[in-house]
């Protein structure tokens, strides 16, 4: 389970006209931590906002939204000509140049990159979670992201479980994948929740590769600079107890 954060990064409307009725301003961000939000919500965003977080409380920065396998990002715009419907079937003509509409203009609001000609010579329309204000005159854009792995709430069992995986692979670096569970005794892997099971830990190991925390080489296994802070980070935080208790 991931750490969701929400900037905003843009005000896509006229805000001297319109301004945003709860005051964001480029930079505000709101935190999902695995078990509540910290940051200013406004009531307009609250639903798609929760809908968002949670696919990327689950899915992490694996997570797509499905308009990003569109490949009408990356054609022309067009003009309706029904003599050339024996070609493409509608009868729709290219046109073959980026339009270029005033500021405030409601085509503004598609995504960066889309309808160019040429096209944009990388795939990344659409690729950036984002998420609008329904009040289109202020138009505020904000961007999701799963930046880390959530440590409160009920995801806090899983991500001990992460950070005792990453302690024991830190002295053995390019110790094999298959090898980890290895790592952790008996009552260690079936007595503390959640027990540990080769499929649990390749999920482990996935979690940690995405975030940049364990680096996968020929099926062997490093622990990252990276790595190495957060363990040390999460060490300082448990008590004598906790941390007899966790072997670590």
């Amino acid at each position: 389970m991931f750490k969701v954060k929400a900037t905003v990064i843009d005000i896509l409307g006229d805000e001297e006209k319109y301004p945003c009725h709860f005051n964001y301003k480029i930079g505000d961000e709101i935190i999902w931590t695995g078990a509540e939000f910290k940051g200013r919500i406004c009531p307009a965003i609250l639903s798609v906002l929760s809908q968002k977080v949670q696919n990327l409380y689950t899915a992490g920065p694996r997570y797509i939204e499905p308009g990003y396998y569109h490949p009408f990002w990356y054609a022309s715009v067009s003009t309706y000509d029904p003599s050339l419907k024996k070609y493409d079937g509608i009868g729709f003509k290219p046109v073959l140049k980026t339009i270029e509409d005033p500021q405030y203009s409601m085509s503004k609001l598609r995504p960066a990159n889309s309808f160019k000609w040429p096209p944009h010579p990388e795939r990344t329309v659409a690729k950036d979670i984002t998420l609008m204000c329904p009040d289109l005159r202020a138009a505020v854009l904000l961007k999701l992201e799963a930046f880390d792995l959530a440590d409160d709430g009920d995801s806090v069992t899983y991500f001990r479980r992460n950070m005792c995986l990453l302690d024991r692979v830190m002295p053995k670096p390019g110790i094999g994948v298959a090898s980890k569970i290895k790592e952790f005794t008996k009552k260690e892997k079936e007595e503390i929740y959640p027990p540990l099971s080769p499929m649990l830990v390749n999920l482990i190991v996935e979690d940690l590769e995405l975030l940049g925390y364990l680096k996968i080489e020929d099926g062997k296994a490093t622990v990252s600079k990276k790595g190495e802070v957060k363990v040390e980070a999460f060490k300082k935080g448990l008590s004598a107890e906790e941390r007899e208790a966790l072997n670590i």
